[in-house]
């Protein structure tokens, strides 16, 4: 008789998480399954979690960057060329 292994004595769950983004808290619910099926689960439903999580608290892209205050606009000189001077022959 071959001996069982404990990943098949166990039925039900034996993975579970808590997932706490900043004030929200989400629990992970796993299928039945052998452990690593469970994990594989997990995986999947806590990235599933995480992507919804910062897609609702991501900055809109069209909001346009303000400058910091106090910053000088010096950056925007050193940018720009200066005048080129043309030498005129006589």
């Amino acid at each position: 008789m071959e001996p069982q292994s404990k990943e098949h004595s166990l039925p039900g769950p034996r993975a579970k998480a808590t997932l706490v983004l900043g004030s929200e808290t989400y629990s992970v619910n796993v299928k039945e399954g052998i452990l690593s099926e469970q994990l594989t689960s997990m995986k999947e439903e806590s990235m599933s979690i995480l992507k919804d999580f910062i897609i609702k608290h991501n900055v809109p892209n069209d909001v346009p960057d303000e400058p910091l205050e106090g910053a000088s606009g010096d950056e925007d000189d050193l940018l720009e060329k200066p005048p080129v001077k043309t030498k005129r022959r006589k």
